[in-house]
């Protein structure tokens, strides 16, 4: 067992390494029940597709709606080069995880469940989709241990891994996450070390949305880049990569969440009236969302409601916006320059729309291309129009600097700079013309499924690093030392200029190199490939 182990942290390791110098990550998630949807699109724009999602139950066995064309669609995928993953749990599935992590009876039939269904169905590994460890704000019939939970599942991803490399020893199987905006809570907080998990997790995928909705007094952003202090949930894309790099999870080891919908609530008042403030009172109904968002049963409440789901296909064809930046006819749009995002507004049904766009997208990309994370993850990938949102998720720029100050949520003051024609160009795709007016996104699944979103996140996260991420005092590349652990990572100069950087192979160093235009850098204690620093 330990021999496996010791082989699977070094193959992690190094498959990190390899990792950085790579093409930008772009993992997908495919709902089954949206088949129809899907078919004929081409996903081999996408390196992962996750397929949502399996079900289990008590036992710790599983079931998974579209097992009737699983392999078809693997093969599908496979032929373009993509890779398939089992998604399991989701915002209705998670109900029974913490009691099958409880009893080791259950946990080990949910491990080899897992394995099983790898080798039946030829897939290239399982994403989990706990929503969420040891937090009350999942869904309301999760079972929760707020003691064990977060320690189970350590012990059972280090299992899997081992079970993983054992049964798969000519390709190594990936184990990925779906994970909320902070790290899992231990007793009620989150935790503040989450290093060993990632030492048997290939990748999480942040979900970065849903933390603004129906479920506030106040209208607010559906995915914030930045927060508004004081003003809504305390948490955003920024805060979100902030928290789990410093709680020890490498940034190249994580995918920035990027929701494909908006979520629509009714305000109490005219927001036109205050159009530079999107958070406004609201009430605690939730309108339908687009044609696709028709009344469904809560399994868990057994309540009928709407989602207030709209997906940014029916944004485009229903002619809510009639190009990603106008709005049409009876919508205003408006954009939000603290938190990045557009939002619409119409003044005779009061319903206020907060989603992304390509504009809001490519701010998001700029950033975690340029902390060093290893791409994206969409919720959904059939929620597209024409290819908008992916494109401007694949526009990445991993030699981007920071379009913010670096991890704090308040914006950043800049002198102009000239621009270059390419700048001009990327510009003009991101801020298509009448980028005055509001307009919308989508929310997480309606269709009776709202999962893969933090519906609602947990509370606020710690007070983010202000400091520039190209200052000098912040960042501190460092060079030399024993190779002492399979894994270890080291710049090979303090300059944070430079792009080699080292491995540790059998107690020898062996030379890598981050990409074209990055430097390899030490970011809160973190190894890094990033934009280099200016001394």
């Amino acid at each position: 067992m330990r021999y496996h182990l010791l082989l699977s942290a070094l193959g992690l390791a190094l498959g990190a390494v390899v990792k950085a110098q790579q093409e930008q990550i772009v993992v997908g998630y495919y709902p089954s029940w949206k088949k129809d949807k899907i078919d004929g699109m081409d996903l081999s724009q996408y390196t992962h597709i996750n397929l949502a999602f399996a079900i289990p139950d008590a036992t710790g066995e599983f079931t998974f709606e579209g097992q009737a064309f699983v392999k078809d669609v693997v093969a599908d995928l496979h032929a373009k080069g993509t890779k398939a993953l089992l998604s399991v749990g989701g915002w209705t599935g998670s109900i029974y995880i913490s009691d099958i992590l409880l009893d080791k009876d259950t946990r080990q039939t949910f491990m080899d469940s897992m394995v099983s269904y790898i080798k039946d169905n030829d897939l290239d590994g399982i994403d989990i989709d706990w929503e969420f460890p040891g937090h009350l704000r999942g869904n309301d019939c999760n079972n929760i241990n707020a003691e064990k939970d977060t320690p189970n599942f350590l012990e059972f991803l280090t299992d899997l891994r081992a079970a993983l490399d054992t049964t798969f020893t000519d390709e190594k199987k990936l184990i990925t996450m779906a994970v909320r905006v902070e790290p899992f809570d231990v007793n009620g907080a989150p935790s503040t070390d989450v290093s060993e998990f990632a030492k048997v997790v290939d990748f999480a995928n942040i979900m970065q949305y849903d933390i603004n909705g129906a479920w506030n007094d106040l209208t607010g952003p559906n995915a914030p880049f930045n927060f508004e202090e004081g003003k809504g949930m305390q948490a955003s894309f920024v805060s979100a990569i902030d928290a789990w790099t410093k709680a020890g999870w490498p940034a190249k080891q994580l995918t920035a969440g990027i929701g494909f919908y908006g979520r629509a609530t009714i305000a109490d008042v005219d927001m036109t009236d205050d159009p530079e403030n999107q958070y406004q009172k609201q009430t605690n109904d939730v309108p339908q969302g687009d044609k696709e968002d028709l009344e469904w049963k809560d399994p868990c409440t057994g309540k009928m409601g709407h989602s207030g789901v709209w997906q940014w296909k029916h944004l485009r064809n229903e002619k809510v916006l009639t190009d990603p930046a106008t709005a049409g006819t009876s919508w205003v749009r408006t954009w939000d320059d603290v938190s990045k995002t557009p939002w619409l507004f119409n003044p005779t049904t009061k319903q206020f729309i907060s989603y992304d766009d390509p504009k809001s997208i490519k701010v998001k990309m700029d950033y975690a291309a340029s902390m060093g994370l290893a791409g994206a993850m969409v919720w959904s990938i059939e929620m597209d129009y024409e290819g908008e949102l992916l494109k401007a998720v694949k526009n990445w720029k991993s030699s981007t600097p920071p379009l913010s100050n670096g991890g704090g949520d308040k914006p950043e003051k800049k002198e102009p700079t000239e621009k270059t024609p390419e700048d001009e160009e990327n510009e003009d795709e991101a801020n298509p013309p009448g980028d005055g007016n509001p307009e919308g996104g989508d929310n997480p699944p309606g269709d009776g499924n709202p999962q893969g979103g933090d519906n609602p996140p947990g509370g606020g996260n710690p007070e983010p690093d202000n400091t520039p991420l190209n200052n000098p005092a912040f960042v501190k590349p460092v060079a030399g030392g024993a190779c002492t652990t399979n894994g270890q990572l080291e710049c090979a100069d303090e300059t944070g200029t430079t792009t080699a950087y080292m491995v540790c192979v059998n107690d020898k160093w062996v030379e890598m190199r981050c990409g074209d235009g990055t430097a390899c850098l030490r970011i809160d204690g973190s190894i890094t490939c990033g934009w280099p620093s200016k001394r």
